[in-house]
């Protein structure tokens, strides 16, 4: 599993809440096959957000399409305050079962 990891600052949480939700249908089409959402304690202007693909292929080429797509255009992300930060990360150990 690979994990697009980003964070970025927000100007309301409700906003881009709503805007994240109506995204479902690309994340599914991208290969997002699990996300998580949280904020910081106590900062209600920034929040990260965890994206699980199958590989690194399908992060990178999902990563490509917010940058390109997505984040160049204040009508596709709304509550976007500055620029994100992005990492994909692989699983550096795995729990043994």
């Amino acid at each position: 599993m690979t994990t697009l990891h980003i964070e970025h600052p927000i100007t309301d949480y409700e906003q881009w809440r709503a805007a994240f939700d109506r995204a479902a249908p690309l994340r599914a089409d991208g290969g997002v096959i699990a996300h998580r959402v949280s904020q910081p304690i106590g900062d209600d202007r920034y929040i990260v957000v965890q994206l699980d693909f199958e590989d690194a292929a399908r992060a990178s080429t999902f990563l490509d399409l917010l940058r390109t797509r997505i984040w160049t255009d204040p009508a596709r992300a709304p509550g976007l305050a500055g620029s994100p930060r992005t990492v994909i990360l692989l699983p550096a150990e795995q729990a043994a079962a």
